[in-house]
C-alpha cells in the first residue's frame, strides 16, 4: 500500500495536474496508509507483546498438571476441569479453578496448602488446551477450529492449515469478533509478501475466537460458482458420460454350455416294461 502511494504521487508530480488534484491524491494516499497502520495497531503483534502460559485462563474441559515438590499429595497430579469448574485433589478435596489464569490457580492452591505445609511451592501448567479456539476457513487443507494456547501466531496458524493452490494468499482476512459491533476488527494480510521478504510485522498473536478466512483466487471463485450451478444436474450428466458395464460374453457362453452338459449327463429314469 505504501509503495502504491509513493508511485502514484511520483506519477502525478511528473504530469501536468492541477494543484488541487495533487493535494487530493496525496490526502487519499496518506489516509489509506494511516488506516492500514491503525488496523495493525488494533491487532496484537507477537514481537511487541509478552504473552506467557501464565496468562491463559483455564475453563472446562481444560486439563492441568500441578507441580509441588513439597506436597507429595498433589505433586504431579493431572486433573480435568469439570463442567462445574472444579477439580478434586487429595488433601484439599474439591477446588474451584475455572475462570482463573494458571498463575492465579497456583496462588489459590498455595494458599489452601499453607494450612498443612509451610510456604509450599506450586506451579500449575496447562497439559491440554480444550476450551478455547480460533478458526480457519476457506481454501486450506485443514479447516476448522484450532486449540488456542495464548502463543498462536498468524503465520503458525496458516502453516498448520496449509493453504491450497486455489488460495488467494495475498488477500487473507483475519476477523476479530466481538459482541459489540463497534469493537469488531478486520485486517487483510499478504502472506506472499511475508514469505518472500521475511516481513513479520503482520505476524501478530491471535486471540481467542479469531477467524482466519483464506479466499479463493478470482479464477477459482468462478470455478466454484460453475460447480455450484452444475451440481443439480450432476447425476444426470454422470449417467450419460459413464460407460456401461461391459458384458463378458465368454462367461455367458460358459454358463450356457455348463447348464446344457448338466442336463445331458443327468441319468434318465428307466420306464417299466409294458409302456
Amino acid at each position: 500500500m505504501v509503495a502504491f502511494c509513493w508511485a502514484a504521487l511520483r506519477a502525478a508530480a511528473g504530469t501536468r495536474v492541477r494543484a488541487g488534484g495533487l493535494a487530493l491524491l496525496t490526502t487519499v494516499c496518506l489516509t489509506g496508509c494511516a488506516n492500514r497502520h491503525e488496523q495493525l495497531v488494533e491487532f496484537l503483534r507477537a514481537h511487541e507483546v509478552e504473552v506467557s502460559a501464565g496468562h491463559y485462563t483455564v475453563r472446562p474441559p481444560d486439563a492441568i498438571t500441578i507441580h509441588s515438590p513439597d506436597v507429595p499429595e498433589v505433586d504431579g497430579a493431572t486433573q480435568t476441569i469439570r463442567s462445574d469448574g472444579k477439580i478434586a485433589l487429595r488433601l484439599l478435596g474439591e477446588v474451584d479453578l475455572a475462570g482463573l489464569t494458571t498463575e492465579e490457580a497456583a496462588a489459590k492452591l498455595k494458599r489452601l496448602l499453607a494450612r498443612y505445609y509451610v510456604e509450599p511451592d506450586v506451579v500449575v501448567q496447562v497439559s491440554s488446551y480444550r476450551s478455547q479456539f480460533y478458526y480457519v476457513f476457506g481454501e486450506v487443507t485443514s479447516a476448522g477450529p484450532r486449540p488456542f494456547t495464548g502463543r498462536d501466531t498468524l503465520l503458525k496458524a496458516l502453516a498448520e492449515a496449509q493453504p491450497t493452490f486455489l488460495a488467494w494468499r495475498s488477500h487473507i482476512s483475519v476477523i476479530r469478533p466481538s459482541a459489540d459491533a463497534g469493537e469488531r476488527r478486520t485486517i487483510q494480510i499478504d502472506l506472499d509478501r511475508m514469505l518472500k521478504h521475511g516481513d513479520l510485522t503482520e505476524d501478530f498473536l491471535l486471540q481467542e475466537g479469531d477467524v482466519i478466512q483464506v479466499p479463493p483466487t478470482p479464477l477459482a471463485w468462478v470455478g466454484h460458482r460453475i460447480r455450484e450451478l452444475l451440481y443439480p444436474v450432476g447425476p444426470v450428466m454422470n449417467a450419460y458420460t459413464m460407460p456401461a458395464a461391459p458384458i463378458v460374453a465368454t462367461r455367458a457362453y460358459e454358463d450356457e454350455f455348463s447348464d446344457r452338459a448338466e442336463r445331458e449327463n443327468r441319468p434318465r429314469r428307466r420306464m417299466p416294461s409294458g409302456y
